[in-house]
């Protein structure tokens, strides 16, 4: 594994990030005008939302389960245990919950769906890109390893646990203050949705 090939790595991971956020952005001005079909006065909104809740604290446990096992390792050896012996990329999927369940919080099934999708779409760019590196890392041993573990929907059957986990306090600190971001979309989107009740925030068309 080279110094250039990981920076470069590094530097695209970055990139994705950036682009993600920004789709993210575009999709958050859109919905400044788009309400949603169910309003605070339907249960439905009420269970989209507390849906979405629930979305993001699986998340947020996901992505710590993820860290406990990955601990800085990725890219040295090939992790198999854990959440990683279900999925390759489990820490993605995880995220991807995470963003569909921030878009829950607009009270709306539709904008959940697609904050997940799009999620899923970034990240399959990056996953790609990634393989091809740890292909050419790893070698065999990851090879293997994608021969019999799925690239993102989990496989439960596979599930293989270690007795000793080792981990950095600081990465599994730094997910958790990432994971707690999640759930500042509750705050957000209400503060949206009160706009367009009280005449701020013009709705230009509804979503299921």
């Amino acid at each position: 594994m080279s110094n250039p090939e990981l920076k470069s790595l590094n530097r695209f991971q970055k990139t994705r990030r950036s682009a993600l956020l920004a789709l993210l952005l575009i999709v958050v001005v859109g919905l400044l005008f788009c309400g949603p079909v169910f309003t605070d006065a339907h249960y439905e909104n009420d269970v989209i939302e507390i849906t979405g809740i629930g979305l993001i604290g699986v998340a947020i446990m996901g992505r710590l389960w993820c860290t406990l096992y990955l601990g800085g390792r990725k890219a040295a050896e090939v992790v198999t245990k854990g959440p990683y012996s279900i999925a390759r990329n489990p820490l993605y999927m995880f995220s991807a919950i995470g963003s569909a369940g921030v878009g829950a919080q607009m009270g709306s099934l539709t904008v959940g769906l697609l904050f997940g999708a799009v999620t899923v779409l970034a990240f399959y760019i990056v996953i790609f890109r990634e393989e091809a590196f740890l292909r050419k890392a790893l070698g065999t041993p990851y090879q293997t390893y994608c021969a019999v573990v799925p690239r993102f929907l989990p496989n439960f059957s596979l599930y293989q646990d270690s007795e000793i986990v080792s981990f950095y306090p600081e990465r599994l600190r730094s997910t958790l203050r990432d994971g707690l971001v999640f759930f500042l979309a509750a705050p957000a989107f209400e503060l949206i949705q009160r706009g367009q009740e009280w005449g701020y925030l013009p709705v230009l068309f509804r979503l299921p």
